[in-house]
């Protein structure tokens, strides 16, 4: 975790500001705080950890789209996302977390066929992706042209495209509650977003004049 950024740190924050706030981001950041907290209760349990990290991801960034099969137009939301986060990170966290802190399990997700979608589809009998193995030499390759330019957007979007292979292994039933079959892209995924989630959600409240959309689930009264 960077410096004390926890959960209850960032709450006292979002507390202290959050009149400040446009009511859209108040609510996202103390939705995603919420699924935050809860992760930090269950270190050991790394398959529920990781969902509860990505719904608090859900939370900060989700649009519409969001809840569409990952497609085209949800890419664009994710690198739109991750750009923002990257031009507004004056203290570069998050370009340390992803250089320093996390270089070994990322560059582990990125060699994993396992969560590569192009594979399941493979496997699955979807017609046209007998080129799998292509795609994926293919997508390390514009991976490693990431690292090689420093472009920390990039990465994130490249990273979490794998992430959410992973996140619909889980949710979806693909997988089994800590199975052996897939230890190790489960801890390292909930380590990543566990690392970068209080990053996000701090980038946010420092810039609450930036749109950062309207939940697609807002408040209702009544």
């Amino acid at each position: 975790m960077p410096f004390d950024l926890n959960h209850m740190c960032l709450k006292t924050k979002h507390r202290e500001l959050r009149d400040q706030f446009p009511e859209h981001l108040s609510l996202r950041v103390h939705r995603a705080l919420s699924w935050l907290g809860r992760s930090e209760e269950i270190l050991e349990d790394n398959d529920s950890r990781f969902i509860l990290l990505w719904i608090a991801f859900n939370s900060a960034y989700a649009h519409e789209d969001a809840f569409n099969e990952y497609a085209t137009t949800e890419r664009a939301v994710f690198q739109d996302f991750f750009a923002k986060l990257v031009s507004l990170d004056k203290s570069n966290r998050i370009y340390d977390a992803i250089w320093t802190e996390f270089s070994g399990p990322i560059r582990n997700l990125m060699e994993n066929k396992y969560i590569f979608s192009a594979f399941w589809h493979h496997h699955n009998g979807k017609a046209g992706f007998e080129d799998w193995l292509d795609r994926f030499v293919a997508s390390n390759r514009s991976f490693s042209g990431a690292v090689q330019s420093g472009d920390s957007a990039r990465i994130l979007s490249k990273v979490f495209e794998r992430l959410y292979v992973l996140r619909n292994q889980l949710v979806h039933g693909g997988a089994t509650w800590n199975s052996s079959a897939n230890r190790a892209q489960v801890k390292d995924g909930a380590a990543i977003l566990s690392f970068l989630m209080p990053i996000f959600v701090d980038i946010m409240m420092d810039n609450p004049n930036e749109d950062w959309g309207t939940p697609h689930y807002p408040v209702i009264q009544g």
